[in-house]
């Protein structure tokens, strides 16, 4: 029984190295987008959702698409991944399918706009399909030759139930809440004010074209993923780690941070369901490593609520932030909230503090740390322009928690915020590393379509091997 183990377990750890020697595609990108006129935050040519965040294998997915005009479309669908450079695996085509017209939704309570078109196919998730991001790339087949084939995407997530190394956490609670479709309509557009109480956002509706930081048209339909997230997932299976990947939905379950030994919370992971919290730091005591490679992380309590159908965990709505109102936030929330959550910083090390925006250097303050080591930095030594547009500060008065690097940033170019990247141990030999920034990923690898980020006067420059080093170090140490 023992061997039998044994060799279930070195079969699964090579589960993702063992995909990635698999044939890339590099046709996954979109090559023919056309928004819509005006504000262009959507494509009525062709777009879609799916009726579910993530899914095993085994489950069907329902795909909702809307065409207008009427046309036939195919959606080819690609797992993200490293394989060889070219960033995805083409895994099959669906279609030609017939898409037809779908009405907007009207605003309801909460200003929730939910669509409730009707289902264009369903997929069934083949067993062979591992976990990961898939990105279904749609495309309107042209009815004369004077017509392009416009596209978009789709984008889900295959979960596993298997004992991994690393979770892998998408932040899709942010990418529904900073989803302007139709019509630049988001949780940040409420006439009262951008971060106003008990507004609501669904997942039933096609993800619009990002548009704060940059405006890039591989975002139509694919939430936030390219821009914060891909490079991480690159960069981890480039490298032959064994990652499985899970939405934010996922992780009230708190079976699922204790499967894998090391929880990643990704990119701009703002919004968390209390339930998640609670889950999170009940883990780090029972020994899993959290690395939050991520900047305000953990502000949003937004509760999840099921769909009008009954699909859990289809909505969510922004009742609190997690702490209160401190720091001089007052100064920036005009509204009281009716609910609040546990500081973040008491799990993350540190928070999302006022000024929330900026960019600034990535300083070292404690170069005799193991997080350091093979990097060569000395104390005050930069990487440049790593953080930003949203960071956190104020470390938590935690035992053993140590400043390993900190410094101002400049919110609208000229008005000082204050970060700090820290780590402290857990009870279980496992620990906790708050990078303070949303563009670490950014520091470690450069995938086919990427674009580094502008704002606040800073841009990231791009792949770094301190960055690099900095999180083989972690891994290794919660690894081993």
């Amino acid at each position: 029984m023992r061997r039998r183990e044994l060799l279930q377990a070195a079969a699964s750890a090579a589960l993702i190295p063992n995909e990635n020697q698999k044939p890339g595609a590099k046709n996954w990108q979109l090559s023919k987008v056309w928004p819509n006129a005006g504000k262009g935050f959507r494509t009525a040519l062709i777009e879609g959702y799916c009726g579910q965040q993530s899914v095993h294998a085994g489950e069907t997915l329902t795909i909702h698409l809307s065409a207008n005009p009427a046309r036939r479309c195919t959606i080819d669908i690609f797992r993200m991944g490293y394989y060889g450079g070219a960033g995805a695996r083409h895994l099959t085509q669906l279609g030609p399918l017939q898409a037809s017209p779908q009405p907007d939704p009207p605003i309801g309570p909460n200003r929730l706009r939910t669509c409730q078109w009707e289902p264009t196919t369903t997929l069934k998730i083949p067993a062979s399909w591992p976990s990961g991001v898939y990105l279904g790339k749609l495309t309107a087949i042209p009815e004369s030759q004077t017509e392009h084939p416009w596209q978009s995407y789709i984008i889900f997530i295959v979960k596993d139930r298997r004992r991994a190394a690393i979770t892998f956490q998408c932040s899709d609670n942010t990418w529904a809440a900073y989803n302007r479709w139709p019509d630049d309509y988001s949780l940040y557009t409420d006439p009262r004010h951008a971060w106003a109480p008990s507004v609501a956002t669904s997942f039933d509706k096609p993800y619009a074209k990002y548009a704060q930081i940059f405006d890039h048209p591989l975002t139509l339909g694919s939430g936030e993923f390219l821009l914060w997230e891909f490079p991480l997932a690159y960069w981890l299976e480039s490298q032959g780690y064994d990652v499985t990947y899970t939405s934010n939905s996922d992780m009230i379950d708190p079976a699922q941070f204790l499967r894998t030994k090391v929880f990643l919370s990704v990119g701009h992971d703002e919004y968390w369901d209390p339930r998640q919290y609670d889950a999170a730091l009940a883990s780090v005591q029972k020994g899993t490593t959290h690395l939050y490679l991520s900047g305000n992380a953990v502000m949003g309590v937004t509760p999840f609520q099921p769909s009008a159908d009954g699909r859990p965990n289809r909505i969510i709505s922004r009742e609190g932030i997690y702490g209160g109102v401190y720091g001089g936030m007052d100064t920036f929330l005009k509204y009281p909230f009716p609910m609040e959550g546990p500081k973040a910083n008491a799990l993350v090390g540190a928070h999302s503090v006022y000024p929330f925006n900026g960019g600034g250097d990535w300083v070292c303050t404690k170069p005799g740390h193991w997080i350091f080591e093979g990097t060569g930095m000395k104390k005050g030594d930069r990487i440049e322009s790593l953080v930003g547009w949203e960071h956190h500060g104020d470390p938590a008065p935690i035992r053993g928690l140590e400043v390993v690097a900190e410094g101002d940033v400049l919110s609208g170019g000229k008005n000082p915020s204050h970060y700090t990247a820290t780590i402290y141990p857990g009870p279980k030999g496992n620990f906790v590393f708050n990078a303070a920034t949303i563009w670490w990923a950014q520091g470690l690898s450069s995938p086919p379509g990427h674009i580094l980020p502008w704002s606040h006067w800073a841009r990231p420059q791009g792949p770094d091997t301190r960055v690099q080093r900095i999180t083989k170090n972690l891994l290794t140490k919660a690894l081993t």
